[in-house]
């Protein structure tokens, strides 16, 4: 594997100021309801239910490329979530209408094969550790493991009852799959893909989230109206924390370390510090808060609320709304794109997806690399090994930096010197700047960087 390190055009100090508004509304196909970001080749990917076709979005122009068919089948496929595999640059769709996952070639977005599975796949989640994809099926009770080289099933793995979204520990390679019908989370060992433990959660438990930082797994439960912390070494529970009514969508802050959780039936977001694993606030959102998407960049939490038709921006640090935008009819399904700062929203009703763009106009200080007051740190290539230059201008030993995927997530803490890389799946990463001499936003610096075989 190598690294091409590709500088930012300007080098952004990030503020809390910023500023987001409705970009553009795209025209896609019937009942858009699962998206996905392509971090190779800057594409968004949207999975529309009743037409059966997947529209591919330019992440750049904002302009439709294509629109796909899942496969050559009568209609009535329903396409709904998606997956990307950033180290085969593939796009991987599931159809509960005939029990089968659509493969997606992402540099030539055309059907490279489809995958029969269970009965009812509903989610899937990509295991960077041997490149495998992981497919709950939701009415066979079982979880189809598919190979991201070959897209043949390795193995099929029994599960609880009625299993929805999966999620993965990529520290401790194992998938954990939360079952709605039978109260309970099962572990899955990524190389060996047998069940290691079942984990007893709350009631209905419905969504999935891995924090990296404290090496956890957090399950919202939709009927116990809680969530279940689970410790990703041992796979014991840590503890129950209280949320709102309808706990049915979680998303994680790395910068922070704060897990947010959208409450279905009382309208609003639980956030869960992620150290202590208690409530920081509720903030009040809107009408049926279905989903959440973690814009890494400008450090906001998006929440897609169904009921009111909108979009509200939660602040990152302050845990406050800074922003409410109108999008179209019951948004449905959000993704992230960090090359230009936009966040993608699905509405399912209006056939339509809306585009919003995040700025700073008043606080963000654009400027070439030599002119920042903490210059970027070099990044060099040797044989696997991202070499990183000094962090600050002045050789600040308190200072940092990190490496995060393009959710945001950090895969990596960096410091001067040699990092190996060798295990990150290609794809886009940033290296994000701290100043030991602040702890703020306003200090942090960001550059992109591509991680290519």
């Amino acid at each position: 594997m190598r690294i091409s390190v590709m500088l930012l055009a300007v080098c952004c100090c990030l503020s809390m100021a910023n500023a987001q508004w409705l970009e553009t509304t795209i025209p896609v196909g019937l009942s858009p309801c699962g998206l996905v970001y392509n971090t190779t080749d800057n594409r968004v990917y949207c999975a529309n239910q009743t037409s059966d076709n997947v529209t591919v979005i330019d992440g750049d122009s904002n302009t439709v490329i294509t629109t796909i068919p899942v496969v050559n089948y009568p209609v009535g496929l329903d396409p709904r979530g998606m997956v990307y595999n950033p180290t085969d640059n593939k796009v991987y769709c599931v159809h509960p209408g005939n029990d089968a996952v659509t493969v997606i070639d992402g540099a030539a977005n055309t059907v490279i094969t489809t995958i029969a599975v269970g009965d009812n796949p509903v989610g899937l989640v990509y295991n960077p550790t041997g490149s495998r994809v992981y497919c709950a099926n939701q009415n066979s009770n079982n979880v189809t493991v598919i190979d991201g080289a070959t897209d043949t099933v390795v193995t099929t793995v029994t599960v609880g009852r009625v299993p929805l979204g999966p999620v993965c520990n990529p520290f401790n390679n194992k998938i954990y799959c939360a079952n709605n019908g039978s109260d309970n989370v099962t572990v899955i060992d990524g190389a060996t893909n047998h069940v290691i433990t079942t984990v007893t959660a709350g009631g209905a438990p419905y969504a999935l989230v891995y924090n990296p930082t404290g090496n956890k797994v957090y399950c919202a439960n939709y009927v116990g109206d809680n969530v279940t912390v689970i410790d990703g070494a041992s796979d014991t529970v840590i503890t129950t924390v209280a949320a709102g009514d309808g706990p049915g969508a979680l998303v994680y802050n790395p910068t922070n370390n704060k897990v947010y959780c959208a409450n279905y039936r009382s309208d609003d977001v639980t956030v869960i510090d992620g150290t202590a694993d208690t409530v920081i606030t509720t903030v009040a959102v809107g009408n049926g808060p279905r989903c959440l998407v973690y814009d890494s960049i400008y450090h906001k939490v998006y929440c897609a609320n169904g009921g009111s038709d909108t979009v509200m921006v939660i602040d990152g640090g302050a845990n406050t709304v800074v922003a409410t935008i109108t999008v179209g009819n019951s948004p449905y399904a959000l993704a992230w794109n960090p090359f230009q700062g936009r966040t993608y929203v699905a509405n399912l009703q209006s056939s339509t997806v809306s585009v919003i763009r995040d700025s700073a106009p008043t606080g963000i200080g654009e400027r070439p690399t030599a002119g920042a007051r903490h210059a970027m740190p070099s990044a060099t290539l040797v044989r696997g090994v991202l070499v990183l230059g000094a962090v600050g201008s002045r050789q600040n030993t308190g200072d940092r930096a990190e490496l995060l995927d393009a959710s945001g997530r950090k895969v990596l803490d960096l410091h001067p010197g040699a990092n190996d890389v060798r295990r990150l799946a290609p794809g886009v990463y940033f290296v994000r700047e701290l100043s030991a001499e602040s702890r703020e936003p306003s200090a942090v610096i960001v550059r992109k960087v591509v991680v290519t075989r």
